[in-house]
């Protein structure tokens, strides 16, 4: 079944004004990911970073950009059930076009995939649907393939099994360990994630079975 084209509603004028769509993106790390959206956001505006984890330096580059932050931790809720409709809350506070997955290290629940499915969006390091999972980088290597990469995809009730929006590959070398490889992966990854982003943003997208069309 051929679904409609996405596009973000953003081009209703808000105080007079033309918005841009909003992104919110949800990590529990580092941030790097974010950075490259910080640092090339184009056609779109970073409106919210959300946490599982009130230490996650991502939330500091969240504030030093000026981006409003939220921390939803799961040890605040009674369980996760609560916790998966508190992260709902948080998100919906915000309102945003798109949400962005920016190594959120927790499988979504129900409430945010119903509410936002089809508007999330989620990297993993290899060449999906080959080696999904934690470990995709060390399984690609365990197994001797040649080349491996990077994936964007829609997420659903799935472990990395939402349709493919786009993918880039790499070499893999044969002096690679696991570090020198998901290093390698890792730019790739910053880069194609920047421009799914800007892509879907602005152009918008269409997702007819598995396949999904990016618009510009």
């Amino acid at each position: 079944m051929t679904e409609e084209p996405q596009v973000p509603d953003s081009a209703g004028p808000r105080n007079g004004a033309v918005t841009p769509p909003r992104v919110a993106v949800i990590v529990s790390g580092s941030g790097t990911l974010l950075q490259a959206l910080l640092d090339n956001a184009q056609g779109y505006t970073i409106s919210s970073v959300l946490s599982d984890r009130a230490d996650a330096l991502g939330l500091e580059r969240a504030r030093a950009a000026g981006v409003p932050t939220a921390v939803v931790q799961l040890k605040d809720f009674p369980d996760r059930a609560a916790w998966d409709r508190g992260l709902l809350r948080a998100v919906e506070a915000f309102s945003p076009d798109l949400i962005v997955l920016a190594g959120f290290m927790r499988i979504l629940g129900e409430p945010l995939l119903a509410a936002y499915g089809g508007r999330i969006v989620n990297t993993h390091p290899a060449l999906l649907p080959a080696f999904p999972g934690a470990h995709g980088v060390r399984d690609a290597l365990a197994h001797g393939v040649k080349v491996t990469g990077c994936s964007v995809i829609l997420i659903d009730a799935g472990v990395d099994s939402g349709p493919i929006i786009a993918q880039r590959a790499t070499e893999v070398l044969d002096d690679d360990t696991e570090e020198t490889l998901h290093e390698r992966i890792k730019v790739i990854e910053r880069e194609l994630l920047v421009d799914v982003v800007e892509r879907m943003t602005t152009g918008g997208w269409q997702v007819d079975g598995r396949r999904v069309l990016l618009r510009r």
